[in-house]
């Protein structure tokens, strides 16, 4: 079924597991994925992200993301992942989804407050949820000062009415090339300082206990992308040559298995 962040979130943040984002940029990692939240009665997140439409543009996509999404027998959101522009947020709200991700981040606080405002205010005419952004979750070893602060959580959820808030605790996006170190402290903190559930950004990569402790701490949201990459390019690689049908679904198994093992470990199992 097909609902917003709203449905799903708050349930998440009050019996303390997280809901994984997976993006999906074609209709393989959509079956993988959504395979996996039926067979383990999970709710999910599923979409794209702007940077991400050059491999699967939005028209082209959005039609099977949300049919399958209202077919599913568990909740599914379908979130439009780190919009950077106005205008393709609106088209990605135009086509269905049910939720957005506002990515303001980088720009200076006084535009990143009013743009967001403005979408969700136009967003939640649609019946749609917002993510927004407070902090920059950018690269491993990045200075601290980047780091999200318990005070401008609670500024920008009372400035801009979000429904989720990500923050930057030390993740970073893409794979990671050192190990990162997650500051579970701060997060603690903001966790105590709002009621609004919180996101993690940049989750590919960490480790089993970096996930738990993030889960612990209060993130209900989790965005997952380059493991799903990972785990389908590697099973085509070991795939007979000249197989594409065998390749196909070798890759669709994958990424159903790498979902399944983020959704035990985030603790969404069974929650739909």
């Amino acid at each position: 079924m097909l609902v917003s962040l709203n449905e799903i979130l708050p349930k998440a943040q009050k019996e303390g597991y997280a809901v994984g984002l997976f993006n999906t940029i074609d209709t393989d990692m959509l079956e993988g994925v959504l395979s996996a939240a039926e067979e383990l009665r999970s709710p999910v997140i599923i979409g794209t992200a702007e940077v991400l439409l050059p491999y699967g543009e939005l028209k082209l996509i959005a039609p099977s993301i949300l049919a399958a999404a209202r077919r599913a027998s568990v909740p599914v959101a379908v979130h439009y992942d780190h919009g950077l522009t106005l205008s393709r947020c609106i088209e990605a709200l135009s086509l269905g989804f049910s939720s957005i991700m506002y990515d303001g981040s980088t720009k200076p606080v006084d535009e990143n407050l009013r743009e967001t405002r403005e979408l969700v205010r136009i967003a939640h005419a649609f019946g749609a949820s917002v993510e927004g952004e407070i902090g920059h979750v950018g690269n491993v070893g990045e200075d601290a000062e980047n780091y999200t602060t318990p005070e401008e959580a609670r500024e920008f959820i009372a400035s801009t009415g979000v429904d989720a808030l990500a923050i930057a605790i030390g993740t970073a996006h893409g794979a990671y090339k050192t190990k990162p170190k997650l500051d579970i402290g701060r997060l603690k903190q903001i966790r105590a300082a709002v009621d609004t559930p919180l996101v993690l950004h940049g989750g590919s990569g960490l480790t089993d206990e970096d996930f738990r402790s993030t889960v612990a701490g209060g993130i209900a949201k989790i965005n997952i992308f380059t493991d799903l990459c990972v785990a389908g390019i590697k099973a085509v690689k070991e795939c007979p040559e000249n197989d594409y049908l065998l390749a196909r679904k070798s890759k669709v198994e994958a990424i159903r298995q790498a979902t399944m093992a983020k959704m035990r470990l985030f603790g969404s199992v069974g929650k739909a």
